[in-house]
């Protein structure tokens, strides 16, 4: 569980300056999993009515995919800026945690790093 909070650090530090390369690996890599868990009726069925939930509508493949071919290193930057950097973290421990980080450290692991 700890190294969840290093690939999260990890994510956090790169996010700011990630690549073309890596935000491509990336967007392939959800639609892959997206298309994966579609693999049955009864998953279909629970994607069209999360859809529904969401959006009030079933959104096409088509546009999931322009949505996902959207972003780009630029748009990551800004969302990080805007929703993930120089925010106060909410951290849940479940059983052991005498491996997690005190709150401090993950709060500083949060801060912009263009500050």
């Amino acid at each position: 569980r700890v190294g969840r909070v290093v690939v999260w650090s990890s994510l956090l530090s790169s996010g700011i300056n990630a690549e073309y390369g890596e935000v491509q690996r990336a967007k392939n890599m959800l639609k892959t999993m997206m298309l994966s868990q579609c693999d049955g009726t009864t998953a279909v069925c629970e994607d069209i009515g999360r859809q529904m939930l969401t959006y009030g509508r079933r959104i096409p493949l088509a546009e999931i995919d322009a949505r996902i071919e959207a972003v780009t290193p630029a748009v990551l930057k800004r969302v990080m800026g805007e929703y993930v950097y120089d925010r106060d973290p909410v951290v849940i421990g479940l059983g052991s945690t005498e491996g997690l980080p005190e709150y401090g450290l993950m709060k500083n692991m949060m801060s912009s790093p263009l500050d």
